[in-house]
C-alpha cells in the first residue's frame, strides 16, 4: 500500500456523489425512494461504525476510547450548528428548501472528511482495504449527493457548477485520506482512539440528519433496510 492508493481509495469512496447528482432528476418526485436508499445506507454506515471503527476490542482498551468517541460526537455537533447557521443547514434536506451554497458544500465537507481520514489510517496500519468501510461510505453517500443537489439546484447553483463542486470535494477527500494514510502509524494506540473520534463524529450525523430525514420520507419501511444496510455492510466485514 502506498499514499497514492489511499488518495485513489478516497476519492473513489465520494464519487458515488456524482451518482447521486445524476439521480436528483429523476428522483425529485420520489422522495420516499430516496428515504429507502439513505435507509440503507445509513444501516452501512452504523455496520462500519460496530465492526470497524469501535468493536468490542476496542472498547476494552479503557476508558480513552469512550472519551475520543464522545469528543468526536462533540466535535461534530459543534461543527455542524456553526454550519447550519452559515446557511448549510438543509444539505441533506430531501425537500431541498436552499440555502447557501458554500455552507452547504463546506457541511459536506464535515460529513465526509472523518470518513476519509479513518480510511486512510486503516490502509497503513491494516495493510489492505476494508471493503465493508469502503462500501458503507459510497452507498451512504449516493442518498447524500442526491439531497445535496437538490438543495443546491433550490439555492440557484447550476448543475455545472455542482458537479465542479463534487468534484472538489472528492478530491478533498482524496487528499484528507493521503494525510491519513501519512499520519497513520504516528497516532496514539495503534489508530484506535482517531477511529472511535471519527466513529463518534458518523454517529451524530446519522442520528442528526440521515436517519430522521430517511423517516420522514421513506416511512416505518426505513427501519428494515436499515438492518439490511447494516446486515450486508456486517457480512463484507466479516468475509473481508
Amino acid at each position: 500500500m502506498s499514499i497514492l492508493t489511499a488518495f485513489a481509495w478516497g476519492g473513489a469512496s465520494s464519487a458515488s456523489l456524482y451518482i447521486g447528482e445524476a439521480l436528483a432528476g429523476p428522483l425529485a418526485g420520489r422522495k420516499r425512494t430516496t428515504g429507502l436508499i439513505m435507509g440503507f445506507g445509513a444501516g452501512t454506515l452504523l455496520s462500519a461504525v460496530a465492526y470497524e471503527l469501535i468493536p468490542e476490542s476496542s472498547l476494552e482498551k479503557g476508558p480513552g476510547i469512550g472519551l475520543a468517541l464522545l469528543l468526536g460526537a462533540f466535535a461534530y455537533f459543534v461543527g455542524d450548528r456553526l454550519v447550519d447557521r452559515g446557511g448549510g443547514a438543509n444539505r441533506q434536506d430531501i425537500d431541498a428548501a436552499g440555502g447557501t451554497g458554500a455552507a452547504m458544500f463546506i457541511g459536506a465537507l464535515l460529513d465526509g472528511i472523518p470518513e476519509a481520514f479513518i480510511l486512510g489510517i486503516t490502509l497503513q496500519l491494516g495493510g489492505g482495504i476494508s471493503v465493508a468501510f469502503v462500501t458503507a461510505v459510497f452507498v451512504s453517500n449516493v442518498p447524500q449527493g442526491v439531497a445535496g443537489t437538490a438543495s443546491l439546484q433550490a439555492a440557484g447553483y447550476s448543475n455545472r457548477r455542482i458537479f465542479v463542486m463534487w468534484t472538489l470535494l472528492s478530491l478533498a477527500a482524496a487528499v484528507t485520506a493521503a494525510i491519513g494514510f501519512a499520519v497513520g502509524d504516528t497516532v496514539p494506540g495503534g489508530g484506535l482512539y482517531a477511529e472511535a473520534f471519527a466513529a463518534g463524529a458518523v454517529l451524530t450525523m446519522l442520528a442528526d440528519s440521515m436517519m430522521p430525514e430517511a423517516f420522514e420520507h421513506g416511512g416505518d419501511v426505513v427501519g428494515l433496510l436499515t438492518v439490511v444496510g447494516f446486515l450486508v455492510a456486517g457480512v463484507l466485514a466479516a468475509l473481508g
